[in-house]
């Protein structure tokens, strides 16, 4: 590809009674006043989310007015509806189970996967990056498989849950996992043998239609793009833009390796799937596995280093390697939502504090 692929993101999130803190379903409304302000917010799974999608962005300056306006306008939208917005990819406080969206779709859905659908408030990011194929998508899916786990550490925001420390950064990944067409996907080695997996899915009564191929990255249903869902919503709007532009600079990367005919490497699904796991335990603060070199215990933040520096030359290209070395750090230094989840956490032991930091956070660049 001679010029730089454009990005779009989409961002979930959650809708809390601001009294109690518990998840309040009241996307419908927020929708609605969201739409009064040219805002179109899709309604998600249960009836407490709801998602935003921006506009096609060529620049990660764009990106961020983008997310920023809204995010600004969602947030807005909640309190005139008597809720308040979270970037969180869990509920801090939850009741038994979550009020499904009444479409057809999403009743479906619902009556053939049960308390799986039923115990969401699940909130993830999106990020599409077009490409010139699906034979293209799936080189670059195929590239990315051994970064995806280094993304969700760096992106965990799902620590507090149901009132305790789950253990996880990211407990939201874990959970997630429980539908049977979720995780990190296969290797494929054509279009054709991506599409019979799906077809097979689909058979089998797995996923109903190809909106549920929920793999951490796939060649889109709906655009010419490549979608990567490995991610918890970030907590601000800087770490978002961190993720879609690394996001970006390597497909950038994989595409030029797809022109020039290069290969990639055919990970064992088990490699992959422990390194999600530590990832998802381990977060931002401790190992990952280096799945591109001898399969040894790394700190994250050195594999986040080294990813950085494989795409260096994309990210050049676009004049967005000082930004993202700038960010990187500042995330390292501050916390993720994860850390800052625990730290507002272990002040008291107090739900009201962790809901505090995030609402702080979710509007914030």
């Amino acid at each position: 590809m001679t010029s730089h692929p454009t990005v779009g993101v989409e961002e979930e999130f959650l809708l809390i009674d601001s009294q109690s803190g518990e998840p309040i379903a009241r996307n419908k409304q927020v929708a609605a006043s969201a739409a009064e302000h040219g805002v179109d917010l899709q309604l998600e799974l249960t009836s407490c989310q709801v998602e935003t999608t921006t506009d096609v962005t060529a620049t990660s300056s764009a990106l961020r007015s983008e997310l920023s306006r809204l995010r600004r306008t969602a947030a807005e939208a909640a309190a005139a509806n008597g809720a308040q917005l979270l970037a969180v990819a869990l509920p801090p406080t939850v009741p038994h189970k979550f009020p499904v969206t009444p479409t057809a779709r999403y009743r479906r859905i619902a009556h053939r996967f049960g308390m799986i659908a039923h115990e969401q408030g699940i909130c993830g990011c999106h990020v599409h990056v077009a490409v010139p194929d699906r034979d293209a998508a799936i080189h670059v899916s195929n590239w990315l498989r051994p970064w995806l786990h280094v993304l969700l550490a760096l992106t965990a925001n799902s620590a507090i849950y149901r009132n305790t420390d789950s253990g996880y950064a990211s407990f939201r990944s874990v959970l997630w996992s429980r539908w049977p067409s979720s995780g990190p996907p296969p290797h494929f080695d054509s279009v054709a043998q991506y599409d019979s997996a799906v077809a097979m899915l689909e058979r089998a009564g797995v996923a109903l239609d190809d909106g549920m191929i929920y793999w951490d990255v796939r060649p889109s249903a709906n655009f010419p793009t490549v979608e990567v869902r490995v991610s918890d919503v970030p907590a601000t709007v800087a770490e978002t833009v961190l993720l879609a532009t690394l996001i970006r600079a390597g497909a950038m990367t994989a595409l030029r390796g797809y022109d020039e005919g290069e290969s990639v490497p055919c990970l064992a699904d088990s490699q992959i799937r422990a390194a999600h796991w530590k990832a998802a335990h381990d977060g931002l603060e401790g190992d990952g596995i280096d799945l591109l070199g001898d399969q040894a215990p790394v700190p994250v933040r050195d594999l986040l280093g080294r990813f950085v520096e494989t795409v260096r030359p994309a990210l050049m290209a676009l004049d967005d390697y000082e930004m993202v070395r700038g960010e990187l750090a500042r995330v390292v230094a501050e916390g993720n939502g994860a850390i800052r989840q625990r730290r507002a956490w272990r002040k008291r032991n107090e739900i009201a504090d962790v809901i505090g930091e995030l609402a702080a956070a979710v509007t914030s660049d």
